[in-house]
């Protein structure tokens, strides 16, 4: 059974399956994270949605390059959790399937790709306590502190 962090479903409310693979970057002691101003402002780990025909690790190398403009390598999968929430961008409510790896950040080519995201590097600690949601916390908590 997978972990499911915050809030639990409403039974009334029909969600939609979103899975998404997402990546914890250390890099020299730090963590790089997306910070995302919009729908509000909010730090994330760098990752989002699998689109049709990706794989999880195809989709977190797109994700992690346009949230962060960093290439990545190494991604290895460490777990996965469910949270219910309402995703004001795509006006839907989801379950989402967070697919959570770790990898490593080899290099930048350039700015972030996706507006409103910008590049945060950060203690494995301060990441853990300002993430936006409580299954990205608690993996950076037991795999990156």
């Amino acid at each position: 059974m997978i972990r499911r962090y915050g809030d639990a479903p409403e039974p009334a409310r029909r969600y939609t399956l979103r899975p998404g693979a997402y990546a914890i970057l250390p890099r020299d002691g730090a963590l790089l994270v997306t910070h995302q101003s919009e729908p509000w402002p909010e730090f994330q780990l760098p990752g989002g949605g699998i689109d049709a025909g990706e794989s999880p690790v195809q989709a977190l190398h797109r994700e992690v390059y346009e949230e962060t403009g960093w290439h990545i390598t190494r991604a290895q999968r460490l777990g996965a959790f469910r949270r219910f929430t309402y995703m004001p961008e795509y006006d839907l409510w989801a379950e989402k399937l967070c697919i959570i790896y770790a990898a490593l950040p080899v290099r930048p080519h350039g700015a972030p790709l996706e507006p409103g995201h910008s590049v945060r590097w950060m203690a494995p600690m301060v990441a853990a306590a300002l993430l936006g949601n409580p299954g990205d916390r608690d993996f950076v908590r037991r795999h990156a502190v």
